[in-house]
């Protein structure tokens, strides 16, 4: 085997000794990648989440800015990976938080908001200085400005997501801001949006505001969003091709075990019984689905 597998599958066991072997006999192997989209060892180990491999790496000269084929480095990794823990220890070894990937504005800090990685997100800057950025970090500074739109080329963290092509449409900014502010569970600036003209049900790309914020267990942004008027039962894409058309809050909240949420969206009249556009399930089926067998159980109880 290869030196370089042979790390691969130490980082993959998490087997610390084992990747130090491979460094002290092949130090070579650190600025090497492998795979589809070319990683790095660095890469690869934040991946895992494990803090030992990675301040392994660092101790042994790995390169924090190294990216690969689409410009993606360990620190877009860690916000990726919600792994906050990580974030200090390569910040200090020098990764830079302004990095893009898969396109301009395709910052750590943004690829951690597209998921709701709040914990990440606290620990970064909040760039590119776009209304999306803003948005997700409860700051509102950029609207109405030029810059409001800008760099806004990044739009998935994989190509599991489908193409799409993000437009300067100061309409279309303005609704995304309001989904990237509410799956971050801003509710503070979500009536702000609003007032400046976001459209609540607005599916810019793949999923509504309230959507998003029910998968991410943005209480907070679910209960304003409601309040504004946000319709419990709108419909949305969601996540990749074959993943899910015409789903509703509840489908996604359930299927993510967010029972507050999921209570939430009950208590305020949403209907259990429908089903989405492309599996055909219920609620119930989506929290089965995800691995939350009770919860399914107590939505189909309020059926009864």
């Amino acid at each position: 085997m290869a030196p370089f597998d042979e790390a691969h599958r130490a980082i993959d066991a998490h087997d610390p000794d084992a990747l130090q072997a491979v460094l002290t006999a092949h130090p070579e192997v650190l600025g090497q990648t492998g795979g589809t989209n070319a990683n790095d060892l660095l890469g690869m180990a934040t991946a895992t989440c494990d803090e030992r491999t990675v301040a392994m790496l660092l101790e042994a000269g790995a390169s924090p800015t190294q990216a690969n084929v689409h410009g993606w480095a360990a620190l877009h990794q860690a916000g990726y990976a919600d792994a906050a823990h990580l974030v200090p220890m390569l910040l200090d070894a020098g990764a830079d938080p302004g990095l893009s990937a898969r396109g301009d504005g395709g910052t750590p800090f943004i690829v951690a908001a597209f998921w709701g990685r709040r914990a990440v997100m606290e620990l970064l800057p909040a760039l590119p200085h776009n209304l999306r950025a803003g948005a997700s970090a409860g700051d509102l500074a950029v609207l109405g400005s030029p810059e409001a739109g800008a760099h806004r080329a990044y739009y998935r963290p994989h190509s599991g997501f489908p193409e799409w092509a993000p437009s300067d449409d100061p309409q279309q900014v303005l609704d995304e801001a309001l989904a990237w502010a509410a799956r971050n569970d801003r509710a503070a600036v979500l009536a702000p949006l609003v007032k400046a003209g976001a459209r609540l049900g607005a599916d810019v790309y793949r999923g509504t505001a309230l959507i998003w914020a029910a998968a991410t267990g943005a209480a907070a942004a679910v209960g304003e969003l409601l309040a504004l008027g946000a319709e419990v039962d709108g419909r949305g894409g969601f996540g990749g091709e074959t993943h899910g058309r015409d789903v509703t809050p509840l489908h996604i909240a359930a299927e993510a075990g967010n029972e507050e949420i999921v209570d939430l969206l009950l208590e305020a009249g949403a209907d259990s019984t429908l089903r989405d556009g492309q599996h055909g399930g219920a609620a119930d089926g989506w929290a089965e689905h995800g691995g939350h067998p009770q919860l399914a159980e107590r939505i189909r109880a309020t059926r009864l």
